[in-house]
């Protein structure tokens, strides 16, 4: 078992704004001392940067964490690319473990899946690495209820992660009901929606420029967003926690396998997310929730335009 909310690592590398890699080696060691154990990065997150800052961070105290890290994604300057192929499996299996700086990956998922590999020949190699060693458990990321059956036929598979917020709840038409036949943990991503839901963002002014590419910060969308936002953090204020508290507890409320990776570099904002663990939502306060934001009142998608041929299969 690990406490329900971890700590998403992407953000360290670049991805939102500025790397400042003393700051986050000190966020990731804070959030070892307050027992927060799962870390979750990519080999994709800065092109092997991310992989290697948690390994340095961890250095010393490795028997404190699950590490979950995924393969799949090729980045370079120009494009990126879906590989979940056997071999790139294992190729990059080894060239995390060195980043990483372990002889054992805790959680190693399939990042993305290409639509033309059968996910069965991937799982088997994943069996294998599993059987050498190297990996102790297999996970999938942003794939359908089809492929999780499949995948899960051939080896166990531990854990789906997905985008899941108040914001972002297709996983509860068919893929969540799946992981819960098959008794699989869902690790949910950008369960504060990117930081929408943190209330942070008051005006279209406050989206930082590197968030203006997300269809729901785009210019049309923002305002009636925000305006959903608003409803959240009288709730919030109400109950007296911050806006991305009552996120992240509400997500927690979904159910007792569910788990949320937060992703944020600063140690302020990672004590305010491990907090939310400790926060109780009440049916009532559920409903108001609900009734807040029906699932169909945020405006706009919640991926680019170049990320949706790659998820989904």
């Amino acid at each position: 078992m690990v406490p329900a909310i971890g700590l998403g690592c992407m953000g360290m590398s670049g991805s939102y704004g500025p790397a400042d890699e003393h700051e986050s080696i000190a966020t990731i060691r804070r959030a070892l001392d307050l027992g927060v154990s799962h870390l979750d990065t990519s080999a994709s997150y800065g092109r092997g940067h991310n992989e290697t800052l948690v390994g340095r961070a961890i250095a010393g105290r490795r028997d404190e964490v699950v590490l979950a890290t995924k393969f799949g994604i090729l980045r370079n300057e120009h494009e990126v690319r879906i590989d979940s192929s056997p071999a790139r499996a294992r190729a990059s299996c080894e060239e995390s473990l060195r980043r990483l700086g372990t002889d054992v990956i805790d959680l190693f998922y399939v990042h993305r899946r290409h639509p033309s590999m059968p996910i069965e020949a991937t799982m088997e190699e994943l069996a294998r690495l599993v059987a050498e060693g190297k990996v102790r458990h297999v996970g999938l990321s942003e794939v359908a209820a089809d492929t999780i059956r499949r995948a899960h036929a051939v080896h166990p598979v531990a854990a789906l992660q997905m985008e899941y917020s108040i914001f972002s709840r297709d996983i509860e038409e068919s893929v969540l009901p799946t992981c819960r036949e098959l008794g699989i943990g869902v690790v949910a991503y950008s369960p504060v929606g990117g930081g929408l839901l943190t209330g942070r963002y008051a005006a279209p002014a406050d989206v930082p420029e590197f968030m203006h590419g997300q269809p729901r910060m785009a210019e049309a969308n923002l305002d009636p967003n925000l305006e959903l936002v608003a409803r959240l953090r009288t709730i919030a204020a109400e109950i007296g926690c911050t806006p991305a508290q009552l996120a992240l507890a509400w997500l927690l409320a979904q159910g007792d396998d569910i788990l949320a990776i937060p992703g944020t570099k600063r140690a302020s904002y990672l004590e305010e997310n491990i907090a939310a663990a400790g926060l109780h939502l009440g049916s009532e306060v559920l409903a108001r929730i609900d009734r807040a934001v029906p699932r169909d009142a945020v405006a706009g998608d919640r991926l680019r335009p170049d990320q949706v041929p790659h998820v989904g299969h």
